[in-house]
């Protein structure tokens, strides 16, 4: 981005200094900071592109680093060839230039696992075989170090996830680590987790071989070529759409930009009215002298010291991840330092956690410094994925420091959802569209989050960790009142939602403390934080009693569930009915007064999201209850965490398809509130002013009604397998009506339940979650969801031909649920084996309170590529391997508890 300098600081440091004195007794020179474009005039006489620039590209793809070109060469793999990539300076010059280039296989996410096997296999085979050239990979193993019985136990699921994808690990004790690596203290570890086919990448290497395989498919690269604008056009239907890239030496025509350009991403969005939520640190790592027999050793990470050794031929590089790591070029915060230059009183303690390490690095002097910036994001995982601001527009940025190890997978899902319009695998970790506009130009929400990013990256990855920084963003009619009551609030993407009820009374959520860095004042008796740190376990939590209390009320009494959190749209104009038709694969176009349970797929036949879809009766508007409709009008209900993305997919396929349609949004506009469980009519009889018999009121059904004089509107529906309703509610009657219920339920033993509770109540019940056992790369014939699809009616819809497609050739993989007996904590990634052989690992897992067992639910395969059919599953005996420990499992193909699903339709007994 041409307003942004380019800066490169090395520190050459006296070799004959110890690492241990440095701070008092070197010396060192830094070069003075130069201006990119001054370079561009010096370096080998060069002033302009390197190459002619084209009229037109069918993508252009913008900065040279390792997504771009990845990017790029994954674009010609799948066949185009009219593609550009522009580098305002050399390949490589941005970020990519300073990275460690580490490559470890296992990460605590099954999507990330694949993402990092096909970089691998890129980096170390694929390249070479089709240009004979090295990339420079070296296999030389990695290992992870463990302090701690937590830490190994993290290193532990890990190696139980990797036997799913055949990945080679061991679990190694102190004296085994000692003899892999005899320069190791090992006094204070509990153990090691060795990766042998871990390895280390070669930044340029691996660029320009990308490169060049790119060119030789028809693509051009092009470098000196700064970009200076985004051209945006507006279509017919009023839709922003990517019109051309303008640089200095000319404008290139494409419907296509990719926005790869690292730290300077959010300037090249502003080009085009694209917020991209990233901010740059500084990241600096020390290459020391040559050590005697540190050769062939594996590349460590030492998380708990938060340092890294990565060898260096004779050498290695030094660095981590601090809590008071330094933000980039932003002079007018008071957090800001001056650019490059490496803080030793910041980076000290990543020394002295080296040395303790490897004690040989007490007398081994450091060679030099290397200190760049790193873009870094509010939830540590990159930024991907067309932006909802502007079609045409993709991002491939903000890595948080892993663009080269995930630049292989992350460049081919990228490439993939450029041309087919999403990608292969489940990318909605990493799709923008995960965060709500409200935050996404949010500069508090962005730096904080950012910062605790950056500074847990080394962090323990727990099952209940909830973020600390930039909290209460988003808050509900409820939050108060519930807060009040003990709640213990979770946060998903900007909204507070409960996640249980501790009985020591009120835990709020602080502003944020930077954990104490910047000279901000550590927050003290943080009641919350202290709930979450007890919470820090892979065993059973010590709030488990109380998560069961709450299950237990919702299946013997009732329950309220505050779910305020949903997003809640309407669905009108002329082709509303032709729209839903399209968009849900359940008929949802029955009577007024009906709701439907129903997925949305995409054309491949994954599912992108599961809701429920109320048709309405045509009526003036009564907003929010009621949008003015004359014809056709739907209310859509979906979960809160996928709301953003499934507004921007509806948007999308509206778009698409030309339908006259508006989609409205009055999330914000409602609560919502859940009554639940054996005695909910009983309760609800005396608050609602309408018959809740099962004639009158059946099960997915919906009416405008009065409840303790507020309009709502109620649906029987359950997320729990319980008889109950929800309450959809404008936010200045919740108070009310929720007062009125809560004094109505007294006598039947009414109690807040929050969501770990529906987590558990609906497991049991085997109802899925989106993005849990239900992801965009599943179908709903894999997910046991056949049933919310119309396709014994003529009527199309997005993705009906792909499940056709399926169901004729059979299942390759189908969801299985498992119960284990012994009371064991899973929660997921757990290795699932049929006849000793591995077949697939849990997605999900949680301990059943009504059935007193842990359940599970995941994916399962033919290791020979058959059919995986329901007597497959019946003839297999079943193992789930936790933590390195087998454990024997029972499989089932309908849900252990309620199959008959008698208790949503008020059958009790």
């Amino acid at each position: 981005v041409s307003s942004v300098s380019l800066h490169i600081t090395v520190c050459c440091v006296c070799s004959s200094v110890s690492s241990a004195k440095y701070t008092s007794q070197s010396t060192h020179t830094t070069e003075k900071s130069v201006p990119y474009e001054k370079i561009l005039k010096q370096e080998d006489g060069l002033s302009g592109p390197t190459k002619p620039l084209p009229k037109s590209a069918d993508v252009v793809v913008i900065g040279g680093g390792s997504l771009g070109c990845q990017t790029l060469y994954h674009l010609c793999k799948l066949g185009m060839t009219n593609v550009v990539l522009l580098e305002r300076d050399r390949l490589t010059a941005g970020t990519t230039w300073h990275t460690a280039g580490l490559l470890w296989q296992l990460r605590p996410s099954d999507t990330e696992v694949e993402l990092l096997a096909h970089t691998r296999n890129v980096i170390s085979s694929e390249l070479e075989e089709e240009t004979g050239l090295e990339t420079g990979w070296i296999q030389n193993g990695g290992l992870f170090i463990a302090s701690n019985k937590q830490r190994l136990d993290e290193y532990k699921r890990l190696m139980s996830l990797g036997k799913a994808y055949g990945i080679e690990s061991y679990v190694l004790s102190p004296a085994e680590t000692k003899d892999l690596y005899p320069l190791m203290n090992v006094k204070d570890l509990y153990g090691t987790l060795y990766v042998p086919k871990d390895g280390t990448m070669d930044p340029a290497g691996t660029c320009t071989t990308l490169s060049r395989a790119a060119t030789a498919r028809g693509a051009t690269v092009i470098e000196n070529c700064p970009v200076t604008g985004i051209q945006v056009k507006v279509d017919d239907l009023g839709v922003k759409r990517v019109k051309a890239v303008e640089t200095a030496h000319g404008t290139i025509q494409t419907p296509c930009v990719v926005n790869c350009a690292g730290v300077w991403a959010t300037k090249l969005g502003e080009m085009a009215g694209v917020n991209v939520p990233l901010i740059a640190m500084h990241h600096a790592y020390v290459v020391t002298e040559r050590i005697e027999g540190i050769q062939n050793m594996p590349n460590v990470r030492d998380h708990d010291a938060s340092v890294y050794l990565r060898l260096q031929g004779d050498a290695l590089s030094v660095g981590g991840y601090e809590q008071n790591p330094i933000f980039w070029n932003d002079v007018s915060d008071k957090f800001a330092f001056s650019l490059f230059d490496l803080d030793w009183d910041v980076f000290m303690q990543h020394i002295d956690g080296a040395v303790n390490r490897v004690p040989a690095l007490e007398q081994t002097g450091i060679k030099s410094t290397v200190c760049g910036p790193e873009s870094f994001t509010a939830d540590h995982k990159p930024l991907m994925g067309e932006a909802p601001e502007v079609r045409g527009f993709f991002l491939g940025c903000g890595f948080n420091s892993a663009g080269m190890m995930l630049g292989g997978g992350c460049g081919k899902e990228l490439a993939h959802w450029i041309i087919h319009g999403r990608p292969e695998k489940d990318m909605y970790g990493y799709d923008i569209r995960r965060f709500h506009h409200s935050l996404t130009n949010n500069n508090r929400w962005i730096r904080e989050r950012s910062h605790e990013s950056y500074a847990k990256n080394y962090s323990v990855v727990f099952p209940f960790d909830e973020p600390l920084a930039s909290r209460n963003m988003r808050k509900d009619p409820f939050h108060q009142v519930l807060q009040e009551q003990g709640c213990v609030f979770q946060e998903r993407h900007g909204w507070e939602r409960p996640g249980w009820f501790n009985r020591g009374g009120p835990a709020p959520v602080l502003d944020y403390d930077y954990y104490g860095a910047y000279d901000v004042p550590k927050n003290t008796d943080y009641k919350y934080s202290e709930i979450l740190g007890k919470e820090y376990t892979f065993d059973f939590p010590p709030h488990h009693d109380v998560i069961r209390d709450e299950c237990l009320s919702c299946r013997n009494a009732v329950a309220v569930f505050d779910m305020s959190y949903f997003g809640k749209f309407y669905l009108t104009g002329p082709d509303a009915k032709k729209a839903a038709d399209w968009l849900f694969t359940a008929d949802v176009n029955k009577a007024p007064g009906s709701t439907v349970y129903t997925c949305m797929l995409n054309k491949r036949g994954g599912v992108e999201s599961d809701l429920t879809v109320s048709r309405l009766e045509p009526s003036p508007a009564h907003l929010p209850l009621t949008p003015e409709s004359n014809g056709e009008a739907y209310y859509l209900a979906i979960g809160g965490g996928v709301a953003q993305h499934n507004w921007s997919h509806i948007q999308a396929v509206l778009q698409d398809q030309g339908f006259r349609c508006t989609l409205i949004d009055h999330t914000e506009d409602m609560g919502m509130i859940s009554i639940q469980g054996p005695k909910s009519r009983e309760l609800l009889q005396e608050v609602l002013d309408s018959d809740l018999s099962n004639d009158a009121f059946p099960f997915s059904t919906h009416k405008i009604v009065n409840a303790a004089g507020h309009k709502v509107r109620a649906m029987r529906l359950s997320f729990v397998g319980e008889m109950g309703w929800e309450l959809h509610v404008p936010k200045e009657s919740c108070l009310p009506v929720y007062h009125a219920v809560m004094t109505a339920g007294a006598k039947y033993g009414i109690c807040n339940a929050g969501y770990r509770a529906i987590d558990s109540l609906s497991i049991e019940k085997g109802y899925r979650h989106w993005h849990a056992d239900l992801r965009p790369d599943d179908t709903p014939l894999e997910a046991g969801l056949a049933f919310t699809c119309k396709m014994k009616t003529s009527i199309p819809f997005l993705g009906r031909q792909a499940l056709e497609a399926q169901k004729a050739e059979g299942l390759r993989r189908r969801i299985v649920c498992f119960t284990v007996d012994e009371k064991v904590p899973m929660f997921g990634l757990e290795a699932i084996f049929r006849n000793g052989v591995p077949v697939g690992h849990l997605r999900r897992s949680e301990f059943g309170f009504a059935i007193d067992k842990t359940i599970g639910y995941g994916y399962i395969c033919n290791p020979d590529g058959g059919v995986v059919s329901p007597d497959f599953v019946r003839s297999g005996e079943f193992t789930l391997e936790r933590m390195g420990v087998t454990y024997k499992a029972t499989a089932h193909l309908k849900s252990p508890f309620d199959p008959e699903n008698k208790r949503v339709k008020g059958i009790y007994g």
